[in-house]
């Protein structure tokens, strides 16, 4: 057998075994959106849910869920950035540095039940936050730091050397150089890593469990007091986030119509990380395209 006939198997064999792997993906993904799409209406969409009757909606979880992603990114996004422009731009190779990079991968190898469980010790007893929102959003801060840290750090290291020479030549201090030059250029990379790990927190149900809480109290949106605990924008009530809604469903059973409230929030949620992963390549290619262009 020559080396070329060789290749096109072992090609072909990758191919094969990338195809299985997609064919894989697409079948569950075509499945739950087969199943839930029929079930998603605008009423679905926006009416609260219901216990031991039929007809309720995800309206209130998917509030929860959007507005605790917009919590935790509110906390995490600046502690990674300034994490990850240290990593880069001033670091260097010792043993706290590596102390630093082996707690991030440490962090990003923990399972998400764990670090509810830590949340759930620390912010909800502790701390004495309860279930709620604010304790939801911090577990979930040290659950997203690894990945924003690590993009950050990435996409500033993908700046050329030559771009920082630029800034210091014209007389920029290191700090002017790396916040008007460096972050700017690394804007676009920056911007896609944290939709992506904004669709990561949205679908995320075990450490929600043991910190935001699996209930969902009715909301008084012309309430905008953020002490009281039915006001939407309050950060210390529960919040039960769709992800979890669909856990409970399954395991309560309590939902004459359960298999059809599940399936439809199960394609809702499908929909929207969806979303985020398409809609952060589609905005870092076009950001992209904007600054060469340029």
């Amino acid at each position: 057998m020559n080396a070329k006939r060789s290749d096109k198997i072992a090609t072909g064999v990758l191919y094969a075994v990338a195809g299985i792997i997609v064919l894989i993906l697409a079948s569950l993904l075509l499945y739950i959106l087969v199943r839930g799409i029929p079930h998603i209406s605008w009423e679905f969409l926006t009416s609260p849910s219901k216990a031991y009757q039929e007809g309720g909606g995800i309206g209130i979880q998917l509030f929860n869920s959007l507005y605790l992603l917009l919590v935790t990114m509110i906390i995490s996004f600046p502690i990674s950035l300034g994490a990850g422009i240290y990593l880069s731009e001033y670091a260097k190779k010792n043993w706290f540095t590596d102390v630093v990079r082996t707690s991030i991968e440490i962090l990003s190898s923990l399972p998400s039940v764990v670090v509810g469980l830590f949340g759930f010790l620390v912010f909800v007893i502790q701390f004495g936050y309860g279930f709620s929102i604010i304790s939801g959003a911090l577990a979930l801060t040290f659950f997203n730091l690894p990945l924003l840290t690590r993009n950050v750090e990435e996409s500033l290291q993908a700046i050329h050397y030559t771009q920082r020479e630029a800034g210091l030549s014209l007389g920029l201090s290191r700090w002017e150089t790396v916040m008007r030059i460096i972050v700017p250029e690394a804007t676009p990379g920056i911007l896609t890593g944290v939709i992506l790990s904004s669709g990561r927190i949205f679908g995320e149900a075990a450490a929600l469990i043991y910190t935001a809480g699996q209930s969902a109290p009715a909301l008084d949106f012309s309430n905008w007091n953020p002490l009281s605990v039915s006001s939407p924008i309050s950060i210390f009530r529960q919040a039960e986030t769709l992800a979890v809604h669909i856990w409970k469903i399954n395991t309560e059973g309590t939902m004459p119509d359960g298999i059809q409230v599940s399936a439809g929030a199960s394609a809702v949620l499908i929909i929207a990380v969806l979303l985020f992963n398409f809609g952060a390549r589609a905005i870092g290619k076009r950001l992209y395209k904007k600054m060469t262009s340029a």
